[in-house]
């Protein structure tokens, strides 16, 4: 076994890894870029570097600064976690270059289930069903519109390296084909280092079923059951569950062979989930996340297995201990994501601020993955998922019930989270029956429900949109004839808290003053806003992926002039009013923060 792992992640996969690790007697190495010099898991670590500047592309995905980390540390092994690097094979590659273990699947086998293209080819040869689409990634809009006549719109065009949502783009009609091309291979690039597309056909009303594995160096494949991850919105995951509630135990069966069919010909070792959409009774494969997944809490839950773990044994060179037949299911269990997001806002990422409160639930049945602690600073730079609730039951009716508790008990403070959401969906017909697809969040669930959800549960509103004058609501506890009563106080005039949504234009020049960008040499420069034109303004902190006007353009009330990436999500950036534009104060890859001036117009 190995002596130091590092992990090459952060947040609360980090410490995962790490409390696996220090229980098998290992000890940790965390490598942190600059805004995360304060977190969790710089924390938990035995001994922690710094690896860059916040922006991922010069940290986190750095493979020299990475590799070099292990070596100042002297670690034995990589751990990557998910996301990042965790499925870039050519990464995977230096590290067992440097003498370095990877702990994951040998960089062949990544890019053989890695790569989508390549993964479909493979397991339409292992007999397992594929969505029509192609085997090969395409280039050009004319090459996706040939697809699309062949077998109809809509179409996915899907990110080779991609997964979580991010790099998966759907196109309903020929118009919308450059544009969805050329942003799933500029997500492609950005979040996962690969450019290359691939399209497939596009289904309607599936489920997404997916099945874990693991697979040692010694030829024994095992499956670990499935999970139901259908309920998701723009593509991304928000509640995960395991058992499904939508199969038939033969349909199980043969889902769960066939994941473990398609494994063994790609002769593929350690722990990855091959994912499925299933319709009418029918399944087709997906792709092969080659890695663990951030729902994988689920399967331990039932199993009883602990997943990381078996990673780090698998790439030691152990073998799996326990046969397919002794791999037993008990019970029902659900992962509910807790994302910085304003679910009323169409899921919009909450802005950076502080955790005043952090008071997360327990009891029997339930699990909290997180890194994060009261008085933290929300990272905005990366993820908008902050911690991970986990909750597991006899049956799906007592995990329904207990995941209501569990979710009533969780006190978060200082900025949105998708709480009320959860709260929200476990009170809903279609969800608790289990009849959900991956197009009901989307296209079928009232949103005004949600938007109640938020005003009943989520945070006191800092200030009233009704009033001129701003009001903040504090609570506070008392004592009357010695009985305990919780009372809310407003306060007039207190500060507002701004909790934002897509950017857009913000009041007029003049009024707020121009923000500070810093020069080459780390000073800082002022930016001057000339005139009393209107700013358009970010209300959240980011990456500008592209600017959309220049100077002495004509815009229109709603017209994007900018797209700026938070937290995995692209935001347009609108402009509230039409005119001139007299300035453009960022360029394409730049780093905002809330209220930052980005354009001016006139």
């Amino acid at each position: 076994m190995f002596s130091k792992v590092l992990v090459a992640n952060r947040g609360e996969i980090a410490v995962r890894v790490m409390r696996a690790c220090e229980e098998l007697g290992i000890r940790t190495v965390a490598v942190y870029s600059d805004a995360d010099k304060h977190s969790g898991h710089v924390r938990y670590a035995d001994e922690a570097y710094n690896i860059g500047p916040a922006r991922a592309a010069d940290s986190y995905l750095d493979h020299e600064a990475v590799i070099d980390a292990a070596r100042k540390a002297g670690a034995d092994a990589i751990h990557p976690g998910y996301g990042f690097l965790a499925e870039n094979a050519t990464f995977a590659a230096k590290v067992g270059e440097s003498n370095v273990k990877w702990v994951g699947p040998s960089a062949d086998a990544m890019e053989r289930l890695g790569e989508k293209t390549k993964a479909r080819a493979l397991m339409q040869e292992a007999d397992v069903p594929v969505v029509p689409g192609t085997t090969e990634p395409v280039e050009s809009a004319e090459e996706v519109k040939e697809i699309a006549d062949e077998y109809g719109y809509p179409v996915a065009i899907k990110a080779e390296g991609g997964g979580g949502g991010r790099g998966l783009k759907v196109v309903h009609n020929e118009e919308e084909v450059e544009d969805q091309l050329e942003t799933a291979q500029r997500e492609g690039e950005a979040y996962f280092d690969n450019a290359s597309v691939y399209v497939e056909k596009y289904l309607e009303s599936p489920r997404h079923i997916e099945v874990q594995i693991l697979a040692d160096e010694h030829g024994n494949v095992r499956h670990l059951g499935e999970r139901d991850c259908s309920l998701q919105r723009r593509h991304q995951k928000v509640i995960e569950e395991a058992p499904s509630p939508a199969l038939t135990e033969d349909l199980r069966e043969r889902i769960g062979e066939a994941a473990r069919r398609g494994v063994k010909a790609a002769d593929y070792f350690n722990a990855g989930t091959v994912e499925f959409l299933v319709e009418d009774g029918e399944f087709f494969f997906m792709e092969v996340n080659t890695r663990i997944q951030v729902e994988h809490t689920v399967s331990e839950q039932i199993t009883g297995i602990d997943i990381v773990k078996w990673q780090l044994r698998v790439a030691a060179g152990e073998e799996l201990d326990f046969a397919q037949d002794d791999v037993e299911f008990d019970g029902h269990s659900m992962e509910f994501r807790i994302n910085a997001e304003n679910a009323a806002n169409d899921f919009a990422p909450a802005p950076g601020g502080k955790l005043e409160t952090y008071d997360p639930p327990g009891g029997i049945g339930v699990r909290m993955d997180d890194a994060l602690r009261q008085g933290d600073d929300l990272v905005t730079d990366y993820d908008s998922m902050i911690a991970k609730l986990i909750v597991t039951a006899s049956d799906r009716e007592e995990c329904i019930t207990r995941s209501e508790r569990a979710l009533a008990e969780f006190e978060i403070e200082g900025f949105h989270t998708i709480i009320p959401f959860h709260r929200l969906m476990l009170t809903d017909e279609t969800f608790c029956a289990g009849e959900h697809t991956t197009k009901y969040l989307d296209e079928e669930l009232d949103k005004s429900r949600i938007e109640q959800a938020v005003e009943e549960w989520g945070p006191a509103a800092s200030s009233s949109e009704e009033d001129d004058e701003d009001v903040t609501e504090r609570d506070f506890t008392v004592e009357v004839n010695g009985k305990r009563f919780q009372v809310s106080l407003e306060e007039r005039g207190a500060p507002a808290i701004s909790v934002s949504g897509n950017a857009k234009s913000g009041g007029s020049g003049g009024q707020r003053p121009p923000q500070a960008q810093q020069n080459d040499d780390g000073g800082d420069d002022d930016v001057v806003v000339e005139g009393d034109g209107q700013t358009v303004e970010a209300e959240m902190q980011g990456t500008i992926l592209s600017v959309n006007v220049s100077e002495g353009d004509e815009v229109s009330s709603g017209d994007v002039v900018c797209v700026l990436e938070a937290m995995k999500m692209e935001n347009d950036v609108v402009a509230e009013v039409g005119g001139t534009v007299s300035q453009v104060l960022v360029g394409e890859g730049d780093a905002v923060d809330m209220g930052d001036v980005l354009v001016v117009i006139e």
